[in-house]
């Protein structure tokens, strides 16, 4: 499903990643982690076309999308979420995941401003998506709020909803669990699982070992911006070059 190869970043003389290279199997969910400052947000950025790679490549799908911005992306069905929420504050919970059905739409400004046929149609269709992911995510109760109001564990479920609206093959999560309680942590878990069973492969970066281990299929580690082991989830927590880069090395 995706690819990155040799993936470099430096900032200033720093290098924040040096020759990154893993793949992503169609319909896994696969873990990218690794102590504070390991790169893991920075991979992403790069993934999804925040930022631009000093050296390397990336393919989804077997087809290089290599420097290809974040809505050029979408279009090809590759969505992200953010450790800090990034949501319309002022529009409501549906408007949200409305927005996040953009590319699905066709009508333009002339023929919305004149409420042509067409156009209605469209947004009711539009309206009715964003309904479905709203049921979804379990926040359906909540569309006609104001996004700003909501409690930070819905309001991560809406940046989710919204990003499910693109109706993605592939979603990257940039630690979804960050800020939740154990209690909306398991009703996560369970979302992103029932995410994979919709045939989206899902990627997250995350903190909560736990959930990492619980729902993911492969895990890829990162330290000092390197790529320090990959495999299961049994073979990470063996790993002895993990279990230092995490509780530090007796020698």
């Amino acid at each position: 499903m995706l690819e990155v190869s040799g993936i470099t970043q430096i900032f200033g003389g720093v290098t924040a990643l040096n020759a990154v290279s893993f793949s992503i199997r169609k319909g896994d969910i696969t873990g990218v982690i690794g102590p504070n400052g390991a790169g893991k947000t920075t991979l992403f950025n790069i993934i999804t076309g925040i930022y631009t790679q000093t050296a390397g490549t990336v393919s989804l799908e077997g087809k290089d999308v290599t420097g290809l911005t974040p809505d050029k992306l979408a279009r090809r069905a590759m969505v992200r979420t953010f450790q800090n929420i990034e949501l319309f504050g002022a529009m409501t919970v549906l408007e949200n995941v409305m927005v996040g059905m953009h590319t699905k739409s066709s009508s333009g400004l002339l023929a919305c401003a004149l409420k042509m046929p067409w156009s209605i149609a469209e947004e009711r269709r539009i309206r009715a998506g964003a309904l479905k992911w709203l049921e979804f995510t379990g926040i359906l109760d909540l569309a006609e709020q104001t996004a700003g109001s909501l409690p930070f564990g819905k309001g991560r479920l809406l940046e989710i909803a919204r990003a499910l609206a693109v109706e993605p093959r592939i979603i990257l999560m940039d630690e979804p669990a960050a800020g939740l309680n154990s209690q909306e942590t398991l009703g996560l878990a369970t979302l992103i699982t029932r995410i994979r069973d919709l045939d989206i492969t899902v990627v997250l970066v995350e903190h909560d070992m736990e959930l990492v281990m619980d729902i993911c299929d492969r895990i890829v580690v990162l330290n000092l911006g390197t790529k320090l082991a990959e495999g299961t989830p049994r073979e990470i927590q063996e790993s002895p070059e993990v279990i230092a880069a995490y509780l530090g090395d007796d020698d």
